[in-house]
C-alpha cells in the first residue's frame, strides 16, 4: 500500500517506497510510450515517469490528457537519481486529474513585466518566484531566531500612528474618527519606550512610504526589522549590525542552497559577508566619490550613484558613519566631538543594492530631543509621549532598521524589490 502525506522535500527519505502526493502539473513530455511529468507540491518538484506499457490504460488517458498547473494524484515508487533537483524521481503505477486547468496565461515563452504583475497571483508559482519567496521566509525565521536566542522581547509597534517618523512629505494620510492618523513609516518610536521594561526589543512588521519613486530600491509598503537596545551606545550598535547581516547570510547560504541555484545567484560575493567589514566615515566616503570624480559636496545626501560608488572599494558590506544631522531624522544622537554629524550609521551592500541597514544612537536627554523637535518644526504635542520616555529613567539606547525587501533582493540577486514580496505594492500599481 502506498504511503502519503510525504512532501516532495521528504521523498529522499523513502527511496525503494510506494508513495502518493498530490501537487500540480508545471510540465510535461511525452513520446507517446512515456511520459515525463514534472509535479509540484509546494515543497518541491518531482519528475514521475510513467510507462504506456506499466500504467492502467485510464491512467494512461489521464497523461495524455493533463494540462500546465492542473491538479493531480500520483502514486509510484521512489527512486534515486542524482541528475534530478530533487535527488529522486517517482517511476509512476496509477496518475489521475483532478482538476483540469484551461489554458494557465503564464507559459515557459518570455512574458513582458507588465503582464507578469497583472498576474502577480499566477506568477507566483514560477521557479524564479517561489525561491525567492523561500528565501524570504527562510530570513524572516532567522531574525527572529536571532533576536529571540539573545533574549530580545518581541514589541508589535501600531500601524496607525498620530504622527510622521521619518519625514511628513512620505505619509498616507487616512481619516481616524474624525482625526487625522497615519500609515507608520517605522516602529521605531513606539519600540524604544519598551527598552525600558524590557531592556532589548524588537519589531518586524509592515512599513509604508508615500514616496513618489519608480526606482527598483523602492516599494510603498515593505517589511522592516528594528532591534533596539538600553544601554546601548554606538560602537556596541555598529558590532550588533554587523553580527545581525552576518548571520543572517550565513543562514540563507545554509539552508536555501537549492533556491540560490535556480536564482542562478553567485555565492561567492555572499559567502564573504563576515566581519568586521570596513568603516569609513560620512567625510571619508565624500573624499572617495570627489576622488573618483563625482562632485558631490560635504553636506550632501548619498544617492544611488554615489552608494554603488562607494560599495565597488569594497568586497562585503560598508559600514559608514557619522552624517551630517542636516538630512538625518530629529533623534539622532550628536557626535559629542562634532556637533554637525550625528552617531548613525548606514550599511552598503556590495554589487549596486545600496542601504541595507540603518541605525543610530537615540537622544537620550529631554530637553535636547524637545529642542530637535522643535527644529524639525514637528507637533510638540504629537510626541509628548515619546518625550516622557526621557523623563522617568532615561538611558542611552540605540538601534537600527533593515528593510526585508532589500536584504531578499540582494542576497537572491534580483533585479527590483517587486520579485521580494509576493504582492507588491509601487507607485500607481495596487492591483493585485
Amino acid at each position: 500500500m502506498a504511503t502519503s502525506g510525504i512532501s516532495i522535500r521528504r521523498l529522499k527519505e523513502h527511496v525503494g517506497e510506494q508513495v502518493s502526493l498530490q501537487g500540480w502539473l508545471v510540465a510535461k513530455r511525452s513520446s507517446g510510450k512515456i511520459g515525463f511529468l514534472q509535479v509540484r507540491d509546494g515543497s518541491g518538484v518531482v519528475q514521475g515517469v510513467a510507462s504506456r506499457a506499466e500504467v492502467p490504460a485510464a491512467a494512461w488517458a489521464e497523461v495524455e490528457r493533463v494540462t500546465q498547473e492542473s491538479t493531480v494524484r500520483m502514486t509510484g515508487t521512489v527512486r534515486e537519481d542524482k541528475r534530478s533537483p530533487s535527488g529522486v524521481e517517482l517511476h509512476l503505477s496509477d496518475f489521475a486529474v483532478d482538476f483540469l486547468t484551461e489554458e494557465f496565461p503564464i507559459t515557459p515563452k518570455e512574458h513582458g513585466t507588465a503582464f507578469l504583475m497583472e498576474n502577480r497571483h499566477l506568477w507566483l508559482r514560477s521557479s524564479r518566484q517561489r525561491a525567492a519567496l523561500r528565501v524570504r521566509s527562510e530570513a524572516e525565521q532567522g531574525i527572529h531566531d536571532f533576536f529571540h536566542q539573545r533574549d530580545y522581547v518581541r514589541i508589535d509597534s501600531p500601524i496607525l500612528t498620530p504622527a510622521a517618523c521619518e519625514g511628513t512629505s512620505t505619509l498616507f494620510e487616512t481619516e481616524y474618527f474624525g482625526d487625522k492618523a497615519y500609515l507608520s513609516q517605522s516602529g521605531q518610536l513606539y519600540l524604544e519606550p519598551a527598552l525600558s521594561a524590557f531592556g532589548k526589543v524588537y519589531c518586524f512588521g509592515p512599513t509604508f512610504r508615500a514616496e513618489k519613486s519608480k526606482t527598483r530600491r523602492h516599494l510603498m509598503e515593505f517589511w522592516m526589522v528594528e532591534p533596539e537596545v538600553a544601554f546601548l551606545e554606538f560602537e556596541g550598535l555598529c558590532d550588533l549590525a554587523e553580527e545581525f547581516l552576518s548571520e543572517l547570510v550565513a543562514r540563507v547560504l545554509d539552508r536555501c542552497a537549492e533556491e540560490l541555484r535556480v536564482l542562478e545567484r553567485d555565492t561567492g560575493p555572499l559567502e564573504r559577508v563576515v566581519g568586521p567589514f570596513p568603516r569609513i566615515t560620512y567625510t571619508e566616503a565624500i573624499a572617495r566619490l570627489n576622488a573618483k570624480g563625482n562632485p558631490i559636496a560635504w553636506g550632501d545626501d548619498f544617492g544611488a550613484d554615489e552608494e554603488t560608488a562607494i560599495s565597488e572599494d569594497f568586497d562585503r558590506p560598508v559600514l559608514i558613519s557619522r552624517f551630517p544631522a542636516a538630512f538625518k531624522a530629529f533623534y539622532m544622537q550628536p557626535d559629542p566631538e562634532d556637533s554637525r554629524v550625528v552617531l548613525g550609521l548606514d550599511i552598503l551592500a556590495p554589487e549596486g543594492y545600496g542601504e541595507i541597514v540603518g541605525g543610530s544612537q537615540r537622544i537620550h536627554d529631554h530637553d535636547l530631543l524637545l529642542a530637535k523637535v522643535r527644529e524639525h518644526d514637528l507637533p510638540v504635542e504629537a510626541f509628548q509621549w515619546y518625550l516622557d520616555v526621557r523623563k522617568y529613567g532615561s538611558c542611552p539606547h540605540a538601534g537600527f532598521g533593515m528593510g526585508l525587501e532589500r536584504f531578499v533582493a540582494w542576497v537572491c540577486k534580483l533585479d527590483h524589490l517587486r520579485e521580494t514580496i509576493p504582492y507588491p505594492r509601487m507607485l500607481y500599481k495596487i492591483y493585485p
